[in-house]
């Protein structure tokens, strides 16, 4: 990383159980992210494994780790309000039908895979994300973090084009 760019400790979601395709894709951005780590363009990184979806209003929801995962959206989605960001693509509120419990209740879709990148405590960009209709990848992201450059949100903001 250049002396005026901090170097980011990375943080990447995956989902347990995945949908076909989808474990090729993780291990190709974990392998990335081991090289940028082993290159020093990042100051580590942690895998963090959830589920398809976590109910706000439930048990797994009081737990260590559910109250871990509703911090960290609720903080991904304050990052998204103060950029002007949508993380459409990465968190979806839904309703299920539970045949168990003969009602149904609200859960979030959590995604198959997301980057949230921290210079110190500070979160700087979550990945996916869509601005103006432009969709910043994960891959993106890591390309940028290999080249030294910041993320192409913060390039948008100095006027630069990151088309």
């Amino acid at each position: 990383m250049s002396d005026t760019t901090p170097t980011p400790h990375l943080e990447l979601y995956v989902r347990s159980m995945l949908p076909d395709g989808a474990h090729e894709r993780q291990e190709a951005v974990i392998t990335q992210l081991e090289t940028l780590d082993e290159n020093d363009h990042i100051d580590g990184f942690n895998v963090i494994v959830w589920g398809k979806q976590i109910a706000p209003q439930s048990a797994a929801a009081r737990t260590e780790e559910g109250k871990y995962i509703l911090n960290r959206v609720a903080e991904f989605k304050q990052w998204a309000l103060t950029n002007n960001v949508s993380l459409e693509s990465f968190y979806q509120d839904t309703t299920v039908d539970s045949e168990a419990a003969a009602s149904a209740y609200d859960a979030m879709a959590l995604p198959v895979m997301g980057l949230a990148e921290y210079d110190g405590n500070e979160l700087a960009h979550v990945a996916p994300c869509t601005k103006d209709d432009v969709v910043h990848t994960i891959m993106d992201r890591l390309e940028r973090l290999k080249a030294g450059q910041p993320p192409a949100l913060d390039t948008e903001h100095s006027g630069v084009s990151v088309v």
